[in-house]
């Protein structure tokens, strides 16, 4: 292996961090500016009990609003806020042992003001030789779009041959760099998003913790 490249939520910290830390933003901006003083509290019991989409529409239906444009707001703070995020220690250690020995590279989808932020929260700007956001690469160029992919081999000047890209969704990560000769880990954390999902065809390898692989190791 020549180069690794990670994707980001749940993979190098937990997705759910990310989600708490944004409610809270919200849930401020909601107490200063609507007068609402439970937001936080409500999306957050929304979330942990399963609802992934429309959870500020649900927060707000329990108030007696209906209001698009109050959700398209609070949806922007929530993608805008400046994230309390924390690399697990397993990826912290894994991360800082394998950069002096090759080049390190991030592929991460979602919208690339809320990835910028949570990469800048990570500190990977400091670890990491290329960061690439697919949001940023065009319409349609998300995972499993290839693209993502074959900017980072040119960037790096290495093929599909020598890298090895981790991730934790089998539903799109890891389509694409198998498709290009890449070597896939998924790692499936406890409290991850997509834990539950089997893992597919396009899986080389799967852990539980990066420490299995035992890439920080002497």
């Amino acid at each position: 292996m020549d180069c690794a490249v990670f994707d980001v939520d749940d993979t190098l910290y937990l997705e759910r961090e990310y989600v708490r830390s944004g409610f809270a933003a919200v849930g401020t901006w909601a107490r200063t500016n609507v007068g609402l003083v439970d937001v936080e509290e409500s999306a957050w019991r929304a979330f942990v009990g399963g609802q992934r989409g429309r959870v500020f529409d649900t927060v707000l239906e329990a108030h007696g609003i209906r209001d698009a444009d109050l959700v398209a707001s609070m949806v922007e703070v929530y993608r805008r806020h400046q994230p309390d995020i924390a690399l697990e220690p397993d990826a912290r250690r894994c991360l800082e042992a394998l950069r002096p020995r090759m080049p390190l590279a991030v592929v991460t989808d979602g919208p690339a003001t809320s990835q910028r932020a949570k990469i800048s929260a990570l500190g990977l700007p400091e670890l990491a030789s290329i960061v690439v956001v697919t949001d940023e690469l065009g319409p349609g160029r998300g995972k499993p779009h290839p693209l993502a992919f074959e900017t980072v081999e040119q960037a790096i000047g290495v093929d599909g041959s020598r890298c090895t890209y981790v991730a934790d969704n089998p539903a799109k990560d890891f389509a694409a760099p198998r498709s290009l000769g890449w070597r896939t880990v998924r790692v499936r954390r406890a409290g991850g998003l997509h834990a539950a999902a089997p893992s597919s065809d396009d899986v080389d390898i799967e852990v539980d913790d990066l420490r299995d692989l035992g890439w920080a190791d002497p």
